[in-house]
Parts: structure tokens; C-alpha cells; sequence
């Protein structure tokens, strides 16, 4: 479970403060799909960066499974994303001159992964965003659809608890947009993943579990379009 207590995010100083989060609060059931839906400059991208830890608010608390992951030191902060966390961005940020089994594993490399088990995994993750056969080739070499996919194995390749998608099919046609949203969800549901979605599309916040609309920093409303996956989990209140 996340919960989000109270987050305040300002910018600037005296009489040129800024607030991007005005006291936020919600909490997100375990193995859910959130939508976090706003027009640009809404706050929805700040409030990402401060549920991972990227980014810290002057007030307020992120819990994650009883843990405020904000009063951690940055080191731990860093191995609980690296360990816990993955994302995927619009742009892909795929290295281009690199293969895909080189994209996929550069996290496991970073985890300090045997080398092994990091080929074992990597082959899995490729398999299962349908890139198998793509193993040895050049990331600049594929089309958009393929670097979202390519981007997708990089981020599920560590087995994240909580997978965060910031407007992941903004870069896409609509066909290949749907290609990838039906994969991140099947994906996702199966392997019990939490996800958090960033967008502005109210078709792709329909699909999840969850909509939190928000709007100048603040929550507008919170709806849930189907039963959440954890049982006895409820939605926090607007405080």
C-alpha cells in the first residue's frame, strides 16, 4: 500500500512562491492502476517525482508498505527505487547505439546482478514484451512502438513492486498506443504490480483501477472504476 499524506512541493521565494502540491492525500491499494490525470502544469508530474523519492516536498508523507520513503537518507532512498521501483518516460531514453540486451540490462548491472542470472532475466523481459527475436539488435534500428516495448523490458527487468508510467504513449500513434497500454495492464495484473500512470488522456485514466484528477496542485477528485485489487484496501480522504 502507498500512502500519500499531506504533500506540500513549493518553488521560488517570497512573493514569487509557487505551489505545485497543496496538500495532498490519497491512499493506492496494492496491485492497483492508478491514473494520475491533469492538464500540463497541473502538478501530476511533480507529484510523481515526489512519490518516488526523485523529488522532496518542504511537508508531507509517501508510506510505502509502513515506510516514509521521504526521511530516508538518499542512499537508501536510491537502493529502495532501484530495488522497488522502475519507469517509463514518453521519450523512451533508450540508448540508441546499444542493443536491446544491453538496454534491459543496464539495471541489472546496476544491481550488481551475476551475470548469469542477469542473461536469464533479460531474455525473459524481451520475451514478454514480444522483442525475443530483437536481442542482438540496435535500439535505433526499431520503430517507436518497439523503443516503448524496449523501454518497457528495461523497466519490468528488475520485477518492480510499483512501476511508474509518465504519459507512456504520448510519442505513439493511436494503434501502437493501445498495443502498448494492453500490455503494460496485462503485464501489471499479472505479476501484481502497482501502477501509476502520469497523463492527460481521459481514455488511458479510464482503464485504470483509479482515477486522481488534479488540477493547481490540488486533488479535484478521486474515483475508483472498479473494485481494487487488495480486498479490505480503501481510498483516503481528501483532508
Amino acid at each position: 500500500m502507498i500512502e500519500v499524506k499531506h504533500l506540500t512541493k513549493t518553488y521560488g521565494k517570497k512573493n514569487n512562491i509557487f505551489t505545485a502540491l497543496d496538500d495532498v492525500t490519497f491512499t493506492i491499494p496494492d496491485g492497483a492502476s492508478v491514473a494520475i490525470i491533469g492538464k500540463s502544469g497541473s502538478g501530476k508530474s511533480t507529484l510523481m517525482h515526489a512519490m518516488s523519492g526523485l523529488d522532496r516536498p518542504q511537508q508531507g508523507e509517501v508510506i510505502v508498505d509502513g515506510e516514509d520513503i521521504l526521511k530516508l537518507k538518499k542512499k537508501a532512498v536510491d537502493h529502495f527505487r532501484a530495488t522497488q521501483m522502475s519507469f517509463i518516460f514518453q521519450s523512451f531514453f533508450v540508448q540508441a547505439n546499444e542493443s536491446c540486451f544491453d538496454n534491459v540490462g543496464l539495471p541489472l548491472e546496476i544491481a550488481s546482478v551475476a551475470s548469469k542470472e542477469r542473461r536469464q532475466r533479460i531474455i525473459e523481459a524481451l520475451e514478454a514484451v514480444e522483442l525475443g527475436d530483437k536481442i542482438k539488435s540496435k535500439a535505433k534500428n526499431l520503430s517507436g512502438g518497439q523503443k516503448q516495448r524496449l523501454a518497457i523490458a528495461r523497466a519490468i527487468v528488475n520485477k518492480p513492486k510499483i512501476l511508474f508510467a509518465d504519459e507512456p504513449t504520448g510519442n505513439l500513434d493511436s494503434t501502437t498506443g493501445d498495443t502498448i497500454e494492453d500490455l503494460l495492464f496485462s503485464y501489471t495484473k499479472k505479476n501484481k504490480t502497482t501502477l501509476i500512470i502520469v497523463t492527460h488522456d481521459p481514455d488511458l485514466a479510464s482503464k485504470c483501477d483509479i482515477e486522481i484528477r488534479i488540477k493547481d496542485g490540488k486533488i479535484e477528485a478521486i474515483n475508483e472504476h472498479k473494485k481494487a485489487p487488495t480486498k479490505h484496501a480503501t481510498l483516503g480522504r481528501i483532508q
